[in-house]
């Protein structure tokens, strides 16, 4: 008695659920349009972003071309936002500004659709073309809409992108130097800088293109060490004359005096009363010119 108890208040209890299931794609299916917009914003306003998707969605066929159009296209793509479908949010959001570009709602749909472009990107180890595309769409509003309400958020996001490529490209050339390949690492690494000056990791690029510099002289068969030292010694005041009060600035210092020492040369100090770059430069020239005077006499060191 208990067992038939039991198994038919669970099927009353499945009978319920498929009834109420079967009424809201009842109205999902039906061409009531007051019916279908009532109950459209009664899931949006009870967070229920998904049903009220699905329903904005169907209701968009029926409201085609009427006063209530661009309302429903707007809540069908907000409340995709809402759900975090912000791929087809963003699709919604482009496609309804080319329909209504006058609406009440365009502004705040093109900031939207910007937020979904952001949204959808990746972190700086993988694929960057959608950052790539969602800094352009950015920099284009920012231009045409300067006095923007989300102008400030907008920055944001920019910083944000534009920081994740930087770094991107950053660690991508200090992979080389990972790998203990130091001709590649600074050449990589000099690349970088050449396509982007400004890059955000411009003080860890400089620092990586001497160390490497440095560590390629000191792997160097003896004949070519001091051409190669005298390389990093370059990168070294390139570096000094950028950020003299950098975190690197110690290390590089203590390497900067090895690096002296195998030269045959003294020790430089590197407080203010050390050897100006200018004077290295034409320490420099005077090293190569003797250099090319030995070889032409057929003396090697």
């Amino acid at each position: 008695m208990k067992q038939f108890r039991f198994a038919f208040l669970l099927l009353l209890a499945l009978w319920t659920l498929a009834s109420c299931k079967s009424q809201y794609e009842l109205l999902l299916a039906s061409n009531d349009v007051d019916a279908k917009y009532e109950a459209a914003f009664k899931f949006f306003n009870e967070k229920k972003y998904n049903k009220a998707a699905s329903m904005f969605e169907s209701l968009s066929m029926l409201t085609e071309r009427t006063e209530r159009d661009d309302t429903v296209k707007y809540y069908w793509g907000l409340s995709n936002y809402k759900f975090k479908d912000y791929y087809t949010a963003e699709a919604n959001f482009d496609s309804f500004i080319n329909y209504y570009p006058s609406s009440p709602f365009t502004s705040e749909a093109r900031f939207l659709r910007l937020d979904c472009l952001y949204r959808s990107t990746y972190r700086y180890e993988l694929d960057q073309t959608p950052s790539r595309k969602a800094i352009s769409e950015i920099s284009e509003y920012i231009r045409e809409y300067p006095s923007s309400t989300h102008m400030e958020e907008c920055r944001d996001m920019l910083l944000d992108l534009n920081e994740r490529l930087d770094r991107k490209a950053y660690e991508g050339a200090k992979l080389y130097y990972k790998m203990e390949d130091y001709m590649a690492s600074r050449v990589a690494l000099r690349n970088v800088l050449k396509d982007n000056s400004e890059n955000q990791y411009r003080e860890d690029v400089l620092y990586y293109i001497a160390m490497s510099s440095y560590k390629y002289a000191k792997l160097s068969v003896p004949q070519k060490q001091k051409e190669r030292y005298l390389v990093f010694v370059d990168d070294y005041f390139n570096f000094l004359g950028e950020y003299p009060e950098s975190k690197y600035r110690k290390e590089l210092d203590t390497v900067n005096q090895k690096v002296q020492k195998a030269l045959g040369r003294n020790v430089v100090e590197t407080d203010d009363s050390s050897m100006s770059e200018r004077k290295f430069a034409k320490e420099r020239k005077r090293i190569e010119k003797n250099e090319t005077r030995l070889k032409k006499a057929g003396i090697t060191k």
